[in-house]
Order: structure tokens, then C-alpha cells, then sequence
């Protein structure tokens, strides 16, 4: 699937059918070469983003997968780099792909989960991209009061959001579709495996981090393009810890 070193549709079938750790502990060898990495383009327009906020000394990547967001802090921050998951498989797949850099902080890999992270609030910037559909709108507060925990008076949490697709366009119904399937699923097989897109809308996200003790703002991710209205494809969520 998706690429001849891509997994195949029996390795994902077994991986949707799996918790979600085992799942991603399946999946972690070939992570990258499936669409579910997060494209490089979208990396890039972070970096240059958020860079003008900074300077930033410490920074965390929440549910870190294979490494894709830790190389953002990579080079936003000057001396401690911590990647978060709590799956080993993804964790081991990115110590394989991120080694030491002469002159590049280190980085440090706690497998852990989000809702309970070991940290203390040392940090002046958390991370994390692709990662909230894993979590039930219920448990989003409980991981943004432990992303808020994790960061020091006035550091920042920032991940990108999409614009929603236009009702009724080719992506609404594919998401919406996956949705249905994922809760179809769900129901019907046991462990769970949480995956789902529509539930992450952004009116509610925003209040439940200002519930969680952010105050928050949005910037454009200009470099991802515009839709036809002029409003950009892509935004950039950015938490202050008061």
C-alpha cells in the first residue's frame, strides 16, 4: 500500500484491528513511507512560523511517533529535546532515524502516555502534529492540562489544524466515511483502536484549552496556500501557559 516499501493491506488490516499501541508498534517500520507521516511542506511552514516567537531553549514533542516533529524542535531549540510516545515500536523507529548531531541538542525518548507525562514544567515549547484524533473529545482537556503542566510560565504549546473540507466535497465524505467505519468498528471488536477526524473541531478545541489555563491565538500557515474564500488551507494553534 501507498509505496513498494509501504505496508501492505494485510499488515494494515492487522494494525486497525490491534489497540492502539500494538497498533503502532506494527505499523512503526513503515510509518514513514505511508501518508500518514506528516508531510515535510507542513514541517517547514511550522519551523519558519514559529521561530519568530522564540528563542525557545527546551522544547517536547507530544506523541512524537517516529521523530517528524522532534526535527522541528531540532531547530527551534538550543538545549534539551524530549520525544513523548507511548508506543516502543514508534519511539525505536525514531532513535533509528534521528542519531546525535555534532552540535545539535540531544535527544531524550520517554515512552509515556500524554494523559499522565513524567515531566517537569521545564519547557518553553511543546509540539505535537497528527496526534489529538487518537484522543476522545473527552480526554483532550486531561491532555492539554498535562501539555500546560509540562511547560514553563509563559511557554508554548502550537500544533497545525486544517481548514475544514467544504460540505459535501470529495473529503468530507471520505472523512466522514472513516469515521463511520472507525465507530462501526469500535463497536462491533474489541481493543478499541481511537482514530477519528471530525471530531477535532477547532471552536471546541480552543475552549478546552483555555479550560486546561492557555490563552490562545491562531496564525496563518501562509506557505500551505489559500482557499478560494482567501483563508489560509492550513493554521497554526498557539497556546501561551498564563
Amino acid at each position: 500500500m501507498f509505496s513498494p516499501q509501504g505496508p501492505t493491506l494485510r499488515e494494515l488490516a492487522v494494525q486497525a484491528l490491534s489497540s492502539v499501541e500494538h497498533g503502532y508498534d506494527l505499523l512503526a517500520p513503515k510509518f514513514d513511507r505511508t501518508p500518514f507521516r506528516t508531510p515535510d511542506q507542513v514541517l517547514d511552514a511550522v519551523v519558519r512560523t514559529v521561530r519568530p516567537l522564540g528563542p525557545f531553549r527546551r522544547g517536547v514533542d507530544l506523541c512524537c511517533g517516529t521523530g517528524a516533529g522532534t526535527g522541528v524542535l531540532r531547530r527551534l531549540c538550543d538545549e534539551r529535546i524530549v520525544g513523548v510516545d507511548f508506543s516502543a515500536g514508534m519511539l525505536a523507529a525514531a532513535r533509528s532515524a534521528m542519531p546525535d548531531l555534532p552540535g545539535a541538542p540531544a535527544v531524550e525518548w520517554v515512552r509515556a502516555d500524554v494523559r499522565a507525562l513524567p515531566l517537569a514544567p521545564a519547557f518553553d515549547l511543546a509540539v505535537s502534529f497528527g496526534a489529538f484524533g487518537h484522543f476522545l473529545p473527552a480526554e483532550r482537556r486531561e491532555v492539554f492540562t498535562q501539555a500546560r503542566a509540562a511547560l514553563r510560565p509563559d511557554g508554548l504549546l502550537v500544533f497545525p489544524v486544517p481548514a475544514p473540507p467544504r460540505v459535501g466535497s470529495g473529503l468530507y465524505w471520505a472523512l466522514w466515511g472513516f469515521d463511520t467505519a472507525m465507530r462501526l468498528r469500535n463497536l462491533l471488536w474489541h481493543p478499541s483502536f481511537v482514530m477519528y477526524y471530525r471530531t477535532f473541531r477547532l471552536p471546541d478545541v480552543l475552549d478546552e484549552l483555555a479550560g486546561a489555563g492557555f490563552t490562545t491565538g491562531l496564525l496563518p500557515l501562509s506557505d500551505l496556500g489559500h482557499r478560494p474564500d482567501g483563508s489560509p488551507r492550513c493554521a497554526l494553534v498557539v497556546a501561551r501557559r498564563t
